[in-house]
């Protein structure tokens, strides 16, 4: 019995341990955004890998979301008497929801998983600890950068995904179900609100790229520095990015529609 709560109170401090290095870490992050802005162009290269990128298969998927949003949306719709709006429908739920949550998760997959075997492989080979020895912080000269580049991309991803998938709403909705053109933007510009609606869903997506690009980050610069270490902190960081991307929009959507 002695040696059972020994051995769960080891745990539990290893554990606090590791909670309490990632919050240093993060805190660290957050304070290098001055000596990130005053070398923007390390930003901008990461922003041009994370982001540009990116914009392929969030493109691509934006684009079939909308398909399928708008189909759905005008065999449930027209029970009701409804199909007019089904551009309300299409923009309201890439705006609010399935733009930032997919953007983040298609992120995580993409960018995130990019950024763990990055800098899990210079820590395999010791560059950042070449970096130390050299009086270089590894932190604020491989990571901040980084972190800072998904801070500024993530929104932008997401609001092209959304931008995509409600032209995709579009092609299937006039063209090819045969709705009223000027039905369909004028349903969605009265009912789409720029503040409560595209405001919370740019507020997920920043709140999404902190998190993703902080996961992806924080299991590259801890994992061990080995080939299985790598390829094993690429899988947590999936997990890990998608458990919280779908957390913290439960969280953030209770909050933002319960005021």
């Amino acid at each position: 019995m002695i040696g059972f709560a020994t051995s769960i109170g080891r745990g539990l401090r290893l554990k606090l341990g590791d909670w309490g290095a990632s919050a240093r870490l993060l805190g660290t992050l957050l304070l290098h955004v001055g000596a990130c802005l005053r070398r923007f162009s390390l930003v901008r290269e990461q922003i041009f890998f994370l982001g540009n990128r990116s914009l392929s298969i969030i493109g691509v998927s934006g684009l079939f979301v909308g398909f399928v949003l708008a189909l759905q949306g005008y065999y449930t719709l027209q029970r009701y008497g409804s199909a007019e709006a089904v551009g309300l429908l299409v923009a309201l739920s890439l705006v609010r929801e399935l733009g930032p949550v997919v953007a983040a998760l298609l992120f995580a997959g993409r960018a995130g998983t990019s950024l763990t075997a990055e800098i899990g492989l210079m820590k395999a080979g010791e560059q950042l600890s070449a970096m130390e020895m050299m009086a270089v912080d590894p932190v604020q000269r491989v990571l901040a950068p980084r972190f800072w580049a998904g801070f500024i991309a993530m929104p932008l991803l997401a609001a092209i995904f959304s931008a995509v998938g409600i032209i995709g709403g579009w092609l299937v909705a006039v063209p090819l179900i045969g709705i009223d053109a000027g039905s369909f933007w004028s349903q969605m510009q009265g009912g789409v609100d720029v503040f409560k609606d595209v405001g919370n869903g740019f507020v997920k997506s920043v709140v999404f790229g902190v998190t993703v690009s902080f996961v992806a980050l924080l299991q590259g610069y801890a994992c061990k520095p080995t080939p299985e270490g790598v390829s094993q902190a690429t899988t947590r960081t999936v997990v890990l990015s998608s458990l919280a991307v779908l957390g913290l929009d439960f969280i953030l959507t209770a909050m933002m529609f319960s005021i």
